[in-house]
């Protein structure tokens, strides 16, 4: 098997806490060559940062999850424009709308988001998308920023027809554990029709961990249950998945000095 590219996992989780050293240093003998590690606040944000420049293999994200959005200080744009100088850092993410648990404001959740799409536009950073039971608002403020900011969808179980949308508007899609699940149909349908040149893969560790994994932990190892899910789902070989997958990943995250020993 080629190596792949999780392109989200949360390895500062302190359910890593016992074996993360272990596990990423065992990463490419599971055909893991790297990881992209967003976070979800400040402090994550800067963990992440920390991570990414321990291990080669590892790169980050920062910046403040809709969760969080509530805790948004004025500064933090400050704190993450300088924490972005790092060469490790190539995202801006996990950032978005996240109606289904509203731990923030809906009217903060939006605030903040743009505030991070307007620091994503003056660094030439992509951003990380999360969005959940929001993708209508989600999309209207992206639609916002058409021609300013690139980035991805993240864990996508969205329509097509919403997918279409984003991808017109320059996102990639990025599939993760939920399309392996038995009940996951519509996820499975609108996953078979996303194009090859707009196809991620990513695990979203320590969370939703695919079939057979199901129900414990996740890590970036099954990111080969994606991925060949995909290529029954296309019809094509899992090869085909991962250079595909790869490619666009590399090349939205702008990733220097990648090398994969296939």
């Amino acid at each position: 098997m080629k190596q792949m590219i999780d392109s989200h996992a949360h390895l500062d989780e302190e359910r890593f806490d016992e074996d993360r050293d272990e596990l990423i240093k065992s990463l490419k003998e599971n055909a893991i060559s790297y990881v992209i590690n967003p976070s979800s606040d400040m402090d994550t944000s800067r963990r992440v940062v920390e991570l990414s420049n321990k291990y080669d293999n590892i790169f980050a994200a920062v910046g403040i999850h809709p969760h969080d959005a509530e805790g948004f200080k004025e500064e933090d744009l400050d704190e993450l424009r300088e924490l972005s100088k790092d060469e490790r850092v190539v995202a801006i993410g996990e950032i978005g709308l996240d109606y289904y648990y509203d731990n923030s404001p809906r009217d903060i959740q939006k605030e903040v988001f743009r505030k991070q799409l307007e620091l994503s536009h003056e660094l030439d950073l992509p951003v990380i998308i999360h969005t959940r039971d929001a993708m209508g608002d989600t999309y209207d403020i992206l639609k916002e920023f058409e021609g300013r900011v690139r980035g991805v969808m993240h864990c996508y179980t969205g329509s097509i027809e919403m997918a279409e949308k984003f991808m017109k508007l320059g996102f990639y899609i990025s599939i993760a554990g939920p399309v392996t699940f038995k009940n996951a149909v519509n996820v499975r349908e609108m996953a078979k029709q996303i194009p090859l040149e707009r196809l991620l893969i990513e695990t979203d560790s320590p969370y939703l961990a695919p079939v057979p994994n199901r129900g414990k932990r996740n890590d970036p190892t099954n990111v080969r249950y994606v991925a060949d899910m995909l290529a029954n789902l296309k019809e094509i070989q899992i090869d085909k998945i991962i250079e595909h997958s790869r490619e666009n990943t590399v090349e939205l995250f702008s990733l220097k000095g990648v090398v994969f020993d296939d």
